[in-house]
């Protein structure tokens, strides 16, 4: 998989309905709360490695993003050193996916860990 997504490729995979991909909001809660890309959870980059190696597998199609694709790359390079090889960073962002004119929420998404 490749080191970096534009928006339109992981909007295409959506509306396809591809289900092996999960997309990660690292930034702090009050940021995600506030906007986020429509279906993504939040796992701040501190919990990250441990939160992840507990619920998905090393195999599934990661799409990471954060306040800056820098701070993004470098919790991508943390997650392929603990296994996971198919990681992207969402350039842009959430900015860059509200820019395109795609979905997004505000508010806690709840997920089940």
């Amino acid at each position: 998989m490749q080191e970096t997504a534009r928006v339109y490729d992981l909007k295409a995979r959506l509306d396809w309905g591809e289900p092996a991909l999960t997309i990660i909001d690292i930034r702090d809660r009050d940021l995600f709360n506030e906007r986020h890309v429509m279906g993504a959870i939040s796992l701040p980059v501190e919990e990250l490695i441990e939160r992840i190696q507990a619920t998905l597998e090393c195999d599934r199609d990661l799409y990471i993003y954060a306040s800056t694709d820098e701070e993004a790359t470098t919790a991508a390079d943390a997650l392929r050193a603990a296994g996971y090889q198919k990681v992207s960073v969402l350039r842009g962002g959430v900015a860059a996916w509200k820019a395109a004119g795609f979905q997004t929420e505000a508010g806690a998404l709840s997920v089940a860990w």
